[in-house]
This record gives C-alpha cells, structure tokens and sequence, in this order.
C-alpha cells in the first residue's frame, strides 16, 4: 500500500515562504498518518478523504448550493468495485470532485485531465479575438507579455491575456510613460485564465499612490470543515515605478479566472478603477497539490480568499457595470465593452 502524500502546487503563490513551509508540514503531517491500497476502492477513499480533510469551501458551498459531501460518497461509493478498467475510474473520481464546482479542482492522469469548467462554459463569453486583434492594429507595442496602444481618440489600451507570462518593472515604466498623455486607459484582461499572484499583484501596485487594503485569506489549519486560522488581512503596496493618475476601466468576463480573479478584487479597490463588463468566473482558493496511490495527481482548494469586505471570491467578482457584446456591434466589427469603456473615459 502506499500513501498519498501532498505538496505545494506552484501556481498563486502569496506570501512569506514560511507560511508555505508551515502549512506544507501541516498538510503532510495530516495525509501521512493514513494508508490506502492501490485498487480502485482504495483511490477513492484515499480521494474523498483527502478533500473531506483539506478542501476549504465546504461550508460556503453548503451555503450556497447545499453541497453535502457524506453524501456525495454515499452516491458514488456505489460506482465503485475493484474490477472496474483504469479508464472507468477516472470517469467516477471526475464526476465526483465535479460536484465542488471548482475549477482549482483537477484530476491529472496519463490519458487525461480531469476538470471542471462550467464556471466559463455555462456563460457568455463576451470576447472575440478578431475584434480585440482589430483594435490593437498591427503596430501595436509588446512590453513582456503586455499589448498596449494609444486608440483614435486618445485612450491608452492595455492587454494583459495572462499572469503565467512575466513582465518586469521596467516593461511597466515603459508602458505608463508611454500612454501618460492619454485621456484614459482602459486595462482588458477577458479570457485571461490567471498566472502567479507575484505578476497580477506587479500591475495592480501601478494604480494606487497609498497603501491600501484589499483582502483576506486564511488557511487550513485542522481536518474539520470548518478548520481555518484567523483571516490575514492583505494589502496592496504602491510600485516604486511611475503609477497612473487617471480613470481606468477594467475590461472583464468570466473567463477571468483564478489570479485575474485577485486581480480585479484588488483593482476594484484602487480609487480611480470602475470594472466593467460581466461577472468574473471566480478561483477564490489557493491550490495545492496531492497524489493518489495509483500515482494519479490531484489538485484543489486548500486557502480561501475573500475581498475587503470578508466576501468570498470564489464564485466571482460582479462588475461596477455590467455591458454585454451585442450581435448588433459584433456584425459592424465593434466590441461592445471597449466602446462603452471609450464613453465612459470621454465623459
């Protein structure tokens, strides 16, 4: 038999390394106590348990849509015998962390990955690329994983598709000079899956002069539920760099996920920021990573985060204004939100 055993999933990391160190020997120190065998009964009790003991929306999401996870093993305990092919498995154990409703939540094997995306598929996407290409041009400029241009009437427009792909200090500076004799700026991150805390925290610091609170986050601290340390309030700094002095607009949708879900909670705080467009898709936890006996790797929510006002952000973040991409603005090669934001910057 062997044990599952945990680790520290390198994507959202935040804060000291000794609070991950701490919170490593704390997770570890609860999987190793436990043996499971490797057959298919022993994979999903060692699964169930593992999540039982360590997933930390379990209370929230029985608030919000009655999740009850005893009886989620009961219900899928019955799909289970030790004949059943590898394949056949895999599909129970998905189904199963299905029902978190979580797209922190994966199932890594050989042939697959499981997942759950409906916090993306379920909605409208409000974003086509062609029409995002189209106000870029083609002499836009490329500052590390940033677009940027200065649009017909004057407004700075940043793209930022993801936080996986770096830009410095230095990229930043060049950016804000650039586009400082613009009226506005708008900052669209639609369809920007997320990245590492570090990158998204890197852009938002350019949008505040003082240091401001922006959230919360806690941390597993028991095998209960209800387990957590006191939340630890978060703040973001002010860059160092040149910062923006004037009105933005924060293009989003809900394919905003994970850290651009920390992203526009941070931004929303920041004075001169109004979000507009759709909900974002949420990805309020930070993950972590464990291992099942058969070798199969798991990663789910182990850390809730919350906006200043103690809110989850698991499920989202809603806009200051809500604007959908219209058939009507599509067909005439327009993007709804841009030009609502080009508005809003002009009044």
């Amino acid at each position: 038999m062997r044990k599952f055993a945990s680790h520290i999933s390198p994507i959202g990391l935040i804060g000291p390394i000794a609070i991950f160190c701490l919170l490593l020997f704390a997770l570890c120190a609860c999987t190793q106590e436990d043996q499971y065998a490797n057959t298919p009964t022993g994979n999903f009790e060692a699964l169930w348990t593992m999540i039982d003991e360590h997933y930390c929306f379990f209370d929230y999401k029985r608030d919000v849509y009655g999740l009850d996870w005893n009886e989620v093993k009961s219900r899928y305990q019955g799909r289970i015998n030790d004949n059943m092919r590898s394949a056949q498995l895999f599909e129970v154990l998905t189904d199963m962390l299905s029902e978190l409703r979580d797209g922190h939540v994966n199932l890594y094997a050989n042939h697959d990955i499981g997942r759950n995306w409906s916090w993306y598929q379920d909605y409208p996407e409000n974003f086509y690329q062609d029409l995002q290409d189209s106000y870029l041009g083609k002499d836009y400029r490329i500052a590390g994983s940033l677009k940027y241009r200065i649009l017909d009437d004057n407004t700075g427009y940043i793209v930022c598709s993801s936080f996986s792909s770096s830009f410095n200090e230095n990229n930043l500076n060049e950016v804000m000079y650039y586009l400082r004799t613009c009226n506005g700026l708008i900052v669209d991150v639609r369809n920007n899956g997320g990245g590492t805390l570090t990158v998204e925290e890197r852009l938002a610091r350019r949008f505040t002069n003082e240091r401001i609170h922006v959230g919360y986050i806690s941390h597993k601290t028991g095998r209960g539920h209800s387990d957590f340390s006191e939340p630890e309030p978060q703040y973001l700094e002010p860059s160092d760099g040149i910062r923006w002095q004037k009105r933005v607009i924060l293009l989003t949708n809900r394919r905003c996920y994970s850290a651009t879900n920390t992203f526009v909670r941070d931004m929303r705080c920041c004075p001169l920021v109004t979000v507009l467009g759709d909900q974002t898709g949420g990805g309020g936890g930070m993950p972590f990573s464990s291992e099942l006996p058969n070798g199969w790797s798991v990663r789910f929510s182990a850390s809730p985060s919350y906006d200043r006002n103690m809110n989850h952000i698991e499920f989202g973040i809603a806009p200051d204004i809500s604007v959908f991409l219209t058939a009507e603005d599509r067909a005439k090669g327009k993007d709804t939100l841009i030009e609502a934001a080009r508005k809003l910057l002009q009044q």
